[in-house]
């Protein structure tokens, strides 16, 4: 294993944690497993638990990310962070719509629905950050820094 695959495991591991611990504190203790009523939509409590781990994972793992993983990239941090939120978003989007097959479907209880779901997009996550979000400019081509 490579240093840089070390750092995204390591780095990947501590913002998952802090993901996974901010949605069960959501889901257990600030939602209390109710149903979040937003008084245009309601949003069910595992639901309403995934936009509020959001929150808090996006900026821990974005810094993780620019600083301790891919700090080669050259390409400008608003770049960075643009191509993360959508590498973010994507990923929500399927984190959202794999939570819901498996609770509503499968009756997976939540927190261990968004474990699984988890380990299903951490392959695709480091895929598209390396290649995408933070990918490094090769010696002699011009970056997107200038």
């Amino acid at each position: 294993m490579n240093l840089q695959t070390f750092r995204y495991a390591a780095c990947g591991g501590v913002n998952t944690l802090t993901g996974l611990s901010v949605f069960y504190v959501a889901f257990k203790f600030i939602l209390r497993e109710k149903n979040l009523d937003l008084q245009f939509y309601v949003l069910e409590p595992y639901s309403a638990a995934l936009f509020i781990s959001f929150l808090i994972s996006f900026p821990v793992g974005f810094f993780l990310m620019k600083y301790v993983v891919f700090p080669d990239s050259k390409t400008k941090g608003r770049i960075q962070i643009f191509r993360y939120l959508i590498a973010y978003i994507v990923n929500l989007i399927l984190n959202y719509f794999l939570l819901r097959l498996f609770v509503e479907v499968l009756h997976i209880y939540p927190t261990i629905a968004q474990l699984i779901t988890t380990a299903i997009l951490i392959v695709f996550s480091y895929v598209f950050q390396r290649y995408f979000t933070f990918k490094a400019t090769p010696a002699g081509e011009i970056s997107d820094t200038n």
